[in-house]
């Protein structure tokens, strides 16, 4: 039972290997930040595997036939279907442009959700040899970040400054490859007044007192992204109402100057941008008025994005983006994540108990535009079968260490097998909208005819086994590189998750320690029942105790207490 559960890829993986030895650290490379270094036995580009080498890589090791890069679909919000994804330029480099936060305060994990999505978005289409110029922008003058500089009494530049530090750093230990740009709005004042006289100009704003606003009435396709109608945008949703505008509707694309704000020289008088213009000229200054992908989370559709399209077009009537892509929200405990309720999970507080890297585990578990149910629970389950995997990975490079296998030599067939069926799954599943939860599960059968190479005495017994073991953890690794899951080292990531899941049972290693020993004598003593209690007291903390020919190693688990919830998932 517990053997199809794990080919299914629907319940962490417990399996461990005996205690041994662990190799020591090797030394970081130094020009790469600690969670973005490549893995130390390898050297790696900054960019994933392409499908070219992947195909190649498998017909040279192996023997599994080269298949064809398969085509990408998408799903095109403003099309409500999924297309197939081809550049505006053949060959050419693919503009990519994501709606980037306003740092006002620490990021969360809905940002976390986007921002991973995105990468993966970012890393899949480098895999298949397209040149990505990926853009994500700073909102960093806002009202959000103005009132919170005010009840700090801090400068709001200073403010947002900080704050994007800290995202960075955020995004750094998720593993999100960094953009080719990342503009900031008050780099870019010039570009959204001319943006704003050129739409004047073509009769679809209009100034009033200093303020600028856009006119919906005059541009016929508002409305056309989000599926809503004119009527439905009137006073009462979120638009400030202000008698001066010609439609309740209209929005603001320059605010007037109020005392005590950041403000710019513009042709209507000293202000600032409104929040939409911002997009629409930072994305024209670094990719055109044409381009081809615009993301951002499902809460963008209206009505930022729906301003943009009109801001853009209304600027350049050539304007037009291909593909519309939006992530699906993130809910905690079922309930949609605010702050009034209560629930407002930031990236920094999960990381504080959990490995970076079992958090972008856990959302890349949900199809991207599905929405997302935050919990601990869930949130384990990623933590153990990230480990499960690094450690599969980690005793396989133990055993292979030594080894060098004869160029040319093949490989037993059911192992070519394996290797080629995660090879379809993955593209498979990846070039049908970035469907990564079908990608990780496919992973979830080499790593059980691994761990049968290095566990079993029938598996020990097969021919090519060292062979065997290599060819499958490169596979492996290169499909955690491109979903962004690849560790600098296995050795130090397992080290991590141990000390989160110490820090999570509110113990020291020497406490476990104890613990073994005392469960040790009880066990000489014949004190079963105490033997037992203490493997239960430790299990409840989510530390798992694991009997071998070398005697008893810990390990990070799921909480006996979680456990039966898990098995019902």
């Amino acid at each position: 039972m517990a053997a199809a559960r794990r080919a299914a890829g629907l319940l962490p993986l417990l399996l461990s290997s005996p205690s041994r030895a662990r190799l020591p650290h090797r030394q970081a490379l130094a020009l790469t930040p600690p969670l973005l270094r490549p893995h130390r036995l390898y050297s790696h580009s900054p960019k994933p595997s392409s499908s070219a080498a992947f195909s190649a890589s498998a017909s040279a090791s192996n023997g599994a036939p080269a298949g064809r890069a398969r085509e990408l679909h998408l799903y095109n919000t403003k099309s409500r279907r999924k297309e197939l994804f081809q550049p505006r330029v053949p060959g050419g480099e693919v503009g990519m442009y994501v709606c980037g936060v306003t740092p006002y305060d620490d990021s969360h994990i809905g940002h976390a959700r986007a921002y991973v999505a995105f990468d993966v978005l970012y890393r899949y289409l480098r895999y298949l040899d397209h040149k990505v110029r990926y853009v994500r922008n700073f909102t960093d003058i806002d009202d959000k970040i103005i009132a919170r500089a005010n009840q700090l009494g801090e400068d709001p530049f200073s403010l947002s400054k900080r704050y994007s530090d800290d995202f960075l750093s955020d995004m750094a230990n998720l593993h999100c490859l960094p953009p080719s740009v990342e503009p900031r709005v008050s780099d870019h004042i010039d570009q959204i007044i001319n943006m704003i006289k050129q739409i004047i100009d073509n009769d679809c704003a209009y100034a009033i007192g200093g303020d600028v606003y856009f006119s919906v009435e005059n541009f016929p396709e508002y409305g056309d992204l989000s599926g809503r109608k004119l009527d439905d945008n009137r006073a009462g949703e979120r638009v400030a109402v202000d008698e001066r505008k010609k439609n309740p509707a209209d929005f603001a694309l320059w605010k007037a100057a109020k005392d005590g704000e950041p403000s710019w020289d513009s042709p209507w008088g000293p202000g600032r941008p409104g929040w939409h213009i911002e997009c629409s000229a930072m994305s024209a200054h670094y990719l055109g008025h044409s381009f081809d992908i615009h993301g951002g989370g499902e809460d963008l559709i209206f009505p930022h994005h729906e301003n943009e399209i009109a801001q853009s077009r209304a600027a350049c009537c050539d304007s037009s983006i291909n593909y519309w892509i939006h992530n699906g929200f993130v809910n905690v405990n079922s309930q949609k994540m605010s702050k009034s309720l209560g629930n407002f999970v930031t990236i920094r507080k999960v990381t504080e108990l959990y490995h970076p890297l079992a958090l972008r585990m856990f959302l890349l578990g949900t199809h991207y535009r599905s929405p997302i149910n935050y919990t601990i629970e869930q949130l384990n389950v990623a933590s153990d079968r990230l480990y499960y995997t690094y450690q599969t990975l980690q005793d396989c490079e133990e055993s292979c260490q030594q080894h060098q296998s004869k160029a040319g030599d093949p490989l037993p067939v059911n192992t070519t097998n394996c290797i080629q069926k995660l090879h379809d799954e993955f593209e498979t599943s990846m070039s049908d909208d970035l469907h990564t939860s079908v990608a990780l599960a496919a992973i979830s059968e080499p790593l059980k005819v691994m761990n049968d190479l290095l566990h079993t005495r029938k598996g020990k017994k097969q021919e090519k086994r060292l062979e065997s073991l290599s060819a499958m953890e490169e596979k492996i690794r290169m499909v955690l590189s491109v979903l962004g899951l690849l560790p600098s080292s296995y050795y130090e990531a397992l080290q991590q998750l141990r000390e989160k899941a110490l820090r999570r049972a509110s113990m020291t290693e020497e406490q476990v320690l104890q613990k073994i020993e005392e469960r040790t004598s009880a066990r000489k003593a014949k004190q079963y029942e105490k033997s037992d209690e203490i493997r239960k007291e430790l299990a409840a903390v989510g530390i798992a105790l694991m009997d071998g020919p070398d005697g008893t190693t810990w390990r990070p688990s799921v909480p006996l207490s979680e456990q039966g919830v898990v098995a019902s998932t």
